[in-house]
């Protein structure tokens, strides 16, 4: 067995969780993916998995390990498809925020697998300031402001916030006209994942941009806690329309303070500049384009003018 063929049997150990589901999924015998682990680690020198009767796991050199793998398999196969003229065919890895995945990017994705058969997807939702090399991600989504970074970023689009509360709260603290008036009223305090202070609200009057801080007697970190405490009356929030599409319909919750929108928030797809994209990436970062375009060219998806 040569060493990429090796890479590939350690890939779907780990993956697997187990050497002889791994050994069934490629026809091999369970002899033949033990030997294969053996090899590796007596070329590299170091453990890579922790063997239990019934588990086995990577070690921190086999979890580092497994990244270097996938990526150089990944790359092998983009090497072998570009010549043979297939389609692009691997793993590839993301980073997005939990609800845009639900909203813009699932709906779609039965279609965008059957398009790319070989294209493995991981999706995770850690959203937060993260390596993304050393972690092993292809690409990251992220909404707001970006703090400067070696990073290429591309923008999708920009996402129509508003300010919205819920019938109970009103009830209880009253209406507010003006930002000047949620001084004596309370919002839902959210902490952006890579921040230690409270997002504020901002409000456009005529050709200026205001930012404030109201008080907050709950805090979160989670944007589904946070509309969710919203809905308790427990506070004002100020989010992507597209996050309150079905509590605005069903009157859980209301806009106030319409005439001082906030400004959109931006989404950007970030992508390491060390090396030329992948036909693998270059097609998931082109699908996720597509599916923010779409929701684009349909107002009530919350998406601003450009």
């Amino acid at each position: 067995m040569d060493r990429f063929d090796a890479m590939r049997v350690f890939i779907r150990i780990v993956e697997r969780k187990s050497f002889t589901k791994a050994a069934d999924d490629l026809g091999l015998p369970r002899s033949s993916a033990t030997d294969a682990v053996k090899g590796l680690e007596a070329r590299l020198g170091v453990r890579l998995l922790t063997r239990t009767t019934r588990h086995v796991s990577p070690t921190l050199d086999g979890e580092a390990y497994y990244r270097r793998c996938v990526a150089l398999i990944s790359d092998l196969e983009d090497a072998e498809s570009a010549f043979a003229g297939a389609k692009p065919s691997g793993q590839v890895r993301i980073d997005v925020h939990g609800t845009q995945a639900r909203h813009f990017l699932l709906p779609d994705l039965p279609r965008f697998l059957d398009a790319y058969p070989g294209i493995r997807l991981h999706i995770a939702e850690a959203h937060q300031a993260l390596d993304m090399v050393r972690e092993g991600f292809d690409c990251i989504l992220r909404a707001g402001t970006l703090n400067d970074s070696p990073l290429i970023r591309r923008k999708l689009a920009e996402l129509k916030r508003g300010t919205f509360a819920s019938h109970t709260y009103i009830e209880r603290f009253g209406l507010p006209r003006t930002p000047d008036d949620l001084e004596k009223h309370r919002i839902i305090g959210l902490y952006a994942p890579d921040a230690a202070i409270v997002s504020p609200f901002d409000f456009r009057e005529g050709g200026t941009i205001r930012t404030i801080t109201p008080p907050s007697v709950v805090t979160v970190t989670g944007a589904e806690t946070n509309v969710a405490c919203a809905c308790l009356g427990l506070g004002i929030i100020q989010v992507p329309r597209y996050r309150v599409e079905l509590e605005l319909a069903n009157g859980t919750l209301v806009e106030i303070l319409a005439d001082y929108p906030p400004t959109p928030l931006p989404v950007h797809v970030l992508y390491s500049h060390n090396r030329q994209l992948s036909p693998r990436v270059r097609v998931v970062i082109e699908w996720m384009a597509e599916r923010f375009r779409v929701g684009e060219s349909s107002p009530e998806n919350g998406f601003a003018d450009q």
